[in-house]
C-alpha cells in the first residue's frame, strides 16, 4: 500500500498575530497546510468557539490530517476530541502536541490567569485516552508547565512524549524560531497513514 500526504492543521495557541512563531513559519514553509482561524476578539478566550472553529477546519479539509497544536491549542485539540464526531475522529491520523499549559503553575505576564481559563471552562483538561496517535513535546523549563505533569497527560493521553530539554515554552520568548523537530514528528504522525485507512 502507498502513502497517504494529509493535510497538516495547525492549531494555534492563544496568541495574536506572531510572525516569529513556530507555527506561522511552518504554514510559510507549508503552503498546503491550514491553520485554524483565531476567534473574533470578543470570543478569544472562549474554548467552545475555539472547539467549533477547528472542527469547522476539519470539515473543509479534503482526505486525512495530522493537527499540529500547540499550548493552548493542545487543549482545545483535546476537548475537540471528547466531543468531535465519529467521522471527523476517523479522518485523523495523528496529532503533535506541543507544550501543553499547567492550570496549576502561576503563568508570566502578558498570559492570562491560570484561573480565567478554568472559569472560562478550559479546566479541567480532559484525561481521556485520544482516539488518535499522538506525540507530547514536553520542555524542562516551561514557565507554562511542569514536566511531570506534562508527562503525566502524555499518558493518560495515550501519547508517545518527547522530551525537549530546556526549550522554554518552544516560542519567540524562548528562542524560537524555527521549530525543526516539528516536520520530524509531523511526519511520524503522517506515515501512520496508509492508502484506504482514513
Amino acid at each position: 500500500m502507498s502513502a497517504v500526504n494529509p493535510t497538516v492543521v495547525v492549531v494555534p495557541g492563544l496568541r495574536g498575530a506572531a510572525p516569529d512563531h513556530w507555527q506561522e513559519l511552518y504554514l510559510a514553509e507549508h503552503p498546503e497546510a491550514v491553520r485554524v482561524p483565531f476567534p473574533a476578539e470578543a470570543d478569544w478566550h472562549d474554548l467552545n468557539e475555539r472547539i467549533r472553529l477547528l472542527q469547522n477546519t476539519i470539515d473543509d479539509v479534503d482526505g486525512p490530517a495530522v493537527l499540529l497544536a500547540h499550548s493552548a491549542g493542545v487543549l482545545v485539540t483535546v476537548a475537540w476530541a471528547r466531543q468531535a464526531p465519529a467521522v471527523s475522529l476517523d479522518r485523523v491520523a495523528g496529532a503533535v502536541l506541543a507544550t501543553p499549559p499547567d492550570f496549576d503553575v502561576d503563568w508570566p505576564e502578558p498570559h492570562p490567569r491560570p484561573a480565567e481559563l478554568a472559569a472560562a471552562g478550559w479546566s479541567p483538561i480532559s484525561r481521556r485516552t485520544l482516539p488518535f496517535g499522538s506525540v507530547v513535546a514536553a520542555s524542562r523549563n516551561d514557565p507554562l508547565a511542569r514536566f511531570r505533569t506534562t508527562a503525566g497527560l502524555a499518558e493518560v493521553w495515550g501519547s508517545r512524549l518527547v522530551d525537549l530539554g530546556d526549550a522554554g515554552h518552544l516560542n519567540p520568548a524562548a528562542g524560537f524560531g524555527p521549530w525543526a523537530l516539528a516536520e520530524e514528528l509531523v511526519a511520524e504522525m503522517a506515515a501512520r497513514l496508509v492508502v484506504g485507512s482514513v
